[in-house]
């Protein structure tokens, strides 16, 4: 998705043959980036997520900082918010979960036991450009 893609094309400027646009995105690609531990803070991230895809947005959740610590809490099905992030995993909207931040915070190997994608192509972490590049409009959590 390039640029124009992103936005409405309201008229092409007559000099210059340029497209003029309004401020009104019409982008329907999302791309979540949660960085709080907080449990109440993350289930606004799996709220959101799936309100957006509900509402026919393509929604995709990248859990960086310290919440990868949420990711062995949430696989518990005692935990009171397993359910919701359960449904964020069978819908696919979680792209995946820092390997730098996982490592450091020291929950590596339950990340990867939980079998969500290992996220590392900027310097051991998740690129925003990457998804940026896809053509998602970036939040951050």
């Amino acid at each position: 998705m390039d640029f124009f893609e992103c936005y409405r094309i309201i008229k092409v400027h007559q000099k210059t043959s340029l497209p003029l646009i309004t401020l009104t995105r019409s982008c329907t690609m999302y791309c979540l980036f949660s960085f709080n531990s907080e449990q109440m803070c993350f289930v606004h991230v799996l709220l959101n997520a799936l309100d957006l895809d509900a509402k026919g947005k393509t929604v995709k959740i990248v859990i960086e900082g310290s919440s990868v610590k949420l990711v062995p809490q949430l696989e518990q099905e005692t935990n009171p918010f397993h359910a919701m992030y359960l449904e964020a995993r069978e819908k696919n909207l979680i792209a995946g979960v820092c390997k730098a931040c996982s490592s450091k915070m020291g929950v590596l190997s339950e990340v990867k036991d939980s079998g969500l994608p290992l996220l590392d192509d900027m310097s051991g972490h998740p690129s925003m450009e990457s998804f940026i590049q896809q053509g998602y409009t970036i939040i951050t959590f």
